[in-house]
């Protein structure tokens, strides 16, 4: 944990530039829309440690892998975002030196990430040979109404000088990932034009051939007005430039504007794109900078308006909830349900594939809370286009009739992990796509989506487990042997009881499923049933494997066994390990973690989590008091349930706790891990940590049931829900709740217990 970052209710603010954080700063003031994404690499030349990126939604490349021949049905490739086209290029040299914060002194350096309105803002004094000073303020965004155009303000004021400016402006396509096997590059070059006024470059890439058109145009002002220049053009394999220069004043601003397009052939077509771009680019220029930029803050405005969280009197606690739904905000939008939410979403490369379970599971509560329902059935659409794609990748290991395994990490529907004991094992994350399902449905009240989309999916996943279990007839059980839990600590396990129980539930869930497509619209009922072909005969099995699956449990500890071998080990709490063993993950063997007793993750109180209405409160209370003190929480992912359950237990510390942890995973670099980008999926799980953990929101047969208490350290929280047809905004102080309906629809809730109305357009105030 390294805290460097000043605290600031609505931006990160990075006072002073050390070099060994700026890997990690580059993650974390990353900007992006929903269509692009731009770490925080700095626009001049920095020849220090960097890591460039540069990304486009939905555009990657299947690296291929190579494996054993024993290893069959093993993914043909690992998913790779891919760094792209670097529209962002400065290269500056001032009286001949180029201006490289690596070998120049800089001081006054202010690093801003602007979240209230989205932008990042940097500013320096850069000091060069012979005394020379000069300031540099530099602005830019990627725009959330213009979503293929990205923007630049660049400002360069001599301090003590006059001298000349050199500015070269490029597109640079000729680009790798850190993550390349023997630097291997993976864009060709198509075509590329450069012209006095504008310059684009056009790039293809390997095998999956997405087109990617960037082009742009840059801009001279000088103490308020603007200067015409005509550039020097240069171009190189996928690489184009201008090349002008300035006379600079002392103590006079000068000011670079660069505006980009970059277009996409997953939005247009490949022969239309060098066209589209240049429209787009016009618009750009046509509005220009400032306007654009009010047009960024009125359009974050909008976003915050149903996805702020307040919470008074702890800036550190506020930070990071805004920071979380910041990012959220910038990764997915909801208007392409070809895409999804990636783990490190624009910020890095690291995971390569776009889809992991963390969407069913963390992020798809976010966006039913704070976002039209459009939003969240997108995401569960994304899944249904792939089903077909999951029952191909459950055929290569085995599976028959319809059977359905989604991957662990996919761009298409196609598994692109390449460790084996995650892409076969793993298998929970079947469970927790129907767990979406069910969450949407539950919240939504969009029963609709069962009939038109949801049944699909159901049975297809329904059919792997009951093809996955394993019938034991001398004890009269099912049971599931070689998996992998949520605690990936663990691999090749007999017996995981999360696995198990969300198997299990997924049957339940289904069959509900259809009972009530064939009392509510028996037409659509009969003909999915003509369509997938489920009989009496396969529901029936279903039913047996409900009533007999093998749950393992220790009658005198009266807890949920992770897998049958759990109590084996010798157990350890981590507070009696000398922490030099933390993190695990980077000063262990892989062999002494699997052997030991140590936990990732949420593992049984995953399932606890998930199926909260199953268990009374001293099973919760006996499984948390358990598993809690060995958990490691390594996993970005693992806090947030824990603060949740944390939360309804009365373990207000413990609660308080494990939301710091989650709420400034990166703005702390908890993990020593933020370098390659930021825990994007896991980010959802700080907002579920204020809304389901300190709220104690809930929904329970078609109502919304509030269970809040307050952190000894805040004054007060807020937050909003998108409810049916309500906007609620919920404020919670030490003794009051009131939830104010900034809609006309009347809705009911539950508070601890007792059942009120919020009038449409009033407050309700409850004193508890």
């Amino acid at each position: 944990m390294k805290q460097y970052l000043k605290f600031d209710e609505w931006s990160i603010i990075e006072e002073g530039f050390d070099p060994e954080n700026h890997e990690v700063s580059e993650s974390i003031f990353s900007i992006g829309n929903g269509h692009m994404g731009q770490r925080a690499n700095f626009e001049e030349d920095y020849t220090g440690k960097s890591l460039q990126g540069s990304y486009m939604a939905g555009v990657y490349y299947p690296d291929k892998t190579r494996v054993g021949w024993w290893k069959n049905g093993y993914p043909e490739y690992f998913a790779k975002v891919l760094n792209s086209t670097n529209w962002i290029g400065l290269k500056l040299e001032i009286d001949g030196e180029n201006l490289d914060l690596a070998k120049v002194p800089v001081r006054e350096f202010v690093r801003t990430l602007n979240m209230k309105e989205g932008f990042l803002e940097r500013s320096f004094i850069a000091s060069l040979p012979g005394g020379k000073e000069v300031q540099i303020n530099a602005k830019r965004f990627v725009s959330i109404v213009d979503k293929e155009i990205g923007a630049i303000r660049y400002s360069i004021t001599p301090v003590n000088f006059d001298g000349e400016l050199k500015v070269t402006s490029y597109l640079d396509a000729d680009v790798k990932n850190k993550d390349a096997n023997y630097d291997e590059k993976f864009w060709d070059e198509v075509t590329k034009e450069v012209t006095t006024n504008t310059a684009s470059v056009t790039v293809i890439t390997k095998k999956t051939e997405y087109v990617l058109c960037s082009t742009m145009k840059t801009e001279l002002v000088h103490d308020g007005l603007k200067v015409a220049f005509s550039p020097e053009v240069s171009e190189k394999e996928k690489y184009v430039a201008h090349t002008f220069a300035h006379s600079l004043v002392k103590g006079k601003e000068t000011v670079i504007y660069k505006f980009a397009a970059n277009v996409t052939s997953r939005d247009h077509e490949a022969s239309t794109l060098s066209t589209v771009a240049m429209d787009r680019l016009q618009g750009a220029l046509a509005k220009g900078f400032e306007k654009m930029l009010v047009e960024q803050a009125e359009a974050w405005g909008e976003k915050w308006k149903e996805s702020d969280i307040v919470i008074e009197g702890d800036v550190s606690a506020q930070q990071g909830i805004r920071f979380n739904i910041f990012q959220l905000n910038q990764t997915y939008t909801g208007e392409d349900d070809r895409l999804n939410i990636g783990p490190k979403g624009f910020t890095g490369e690291k995971y390569g594939g776009s889809t992991y379970w963390d969407t069913e599971a963390y992020c798809l509560p976010f966006y039913l809370s704070t976002a039209d329902p459009k939003i969240s059935r997108n995401l569960l659409v994304y899944r249904y286009k792939h089903l077909q794609k999951a029952i191909e990748n459950a055929e290569k290991l085995g599976f028959t009739d319809g059977a359905a395994l989604y991957p662990m990490v996919t761009m298409n529907g196609e598994e692109s992990h390449n460790e084996w004991e995650i892409t076969f094992e793993e298998i929970h994350r079947n469970g927790a796509i129907a767990y979406g399902i069910y969450n949407y449905v539950n919240y939504t009240g969009d029963k609709s989506y069962l009939g038109e989309y949801g049944l699909d999916v159901l049975v297809g996943i329904s059919r792997f487990w009951a093809q996955r279990v394993n019938y034991v007839p001398a004890k009269d059980q099912y049971m599931m042997l070689g998996v992998t839990g949520p605690n990936e600590y663990e691999n090749n396990v007999n017996n995981n009881w999360y696995t198990n129980r969300i198997a299990s539930w997924t049957l339940e869930y289904t069959l509900s499923a259809m009972d009530y497509l064939k009392d509510t619209d028996k037409a659509r009922y009969d003909e999915l049933q003509s369509k997938l072909t489920f009989t009496d005969e396969e529901t029936s099995k279903w039913v047996d494997i409900i009533e007999k699956m093998y749950y393992p449990y220790d009658e005198e500890l009266g807890v949920f066994l992770q897998q049958d071998g759990f109590l084996d080990k010798e157990l350890i709490a981590v507070k009696d390990l000398d922490s030099k063993h933390l993190p695990l993950n980077q000063k262990w063997s892989w062999d002494r973690i699997l052997r030991s007793c140590f936990i990732k993750q949420a593992d049984v109180l995953q399932g606890i989590y998930f199926l909260n209405d199953e268990f009374d409160m001293e099973t919760k209370k006996k499984n948390f008091d358990f598993y809690e003190p060995m958990t490691v929480h390594e996993s970005s992912l693992s806090p947030c349930v824990h603060s949740i359950l944390a939360c309804e237990l009365g373990y207000k510390d413990k609660a308080y706790e494990m939301y710091l942890r989650t709420a400034r995973l990166d703005l702390d670099n908890y993990n020593n891990d933020t370098e390659d980008g930021c825990h994007t999926t896991s980010m959802a799980g700080t907002w579920m940590s204020v809304v389901q953990g300190f709220g104690g929101l809930k929904v329970r047969n078609d109502q919304l049931i509030l269970n809040p208490f307050i952190p000894g350290e805040w004054n007060s929280f807020s937050f909003k829900v998108v409810f049916r047809d309500a906007l609620l905004n919920i404020k919670v102080t030490a003794d009051t709740i009131s939830i104010t309906n900034e809609t006309a629809a009347t809705t009911p809730v539950i508070i601890h217990g007792t059942k009120y109305t919020v009038n449409g357009n009033d407050t309700l105030s409850v004193q508890y």
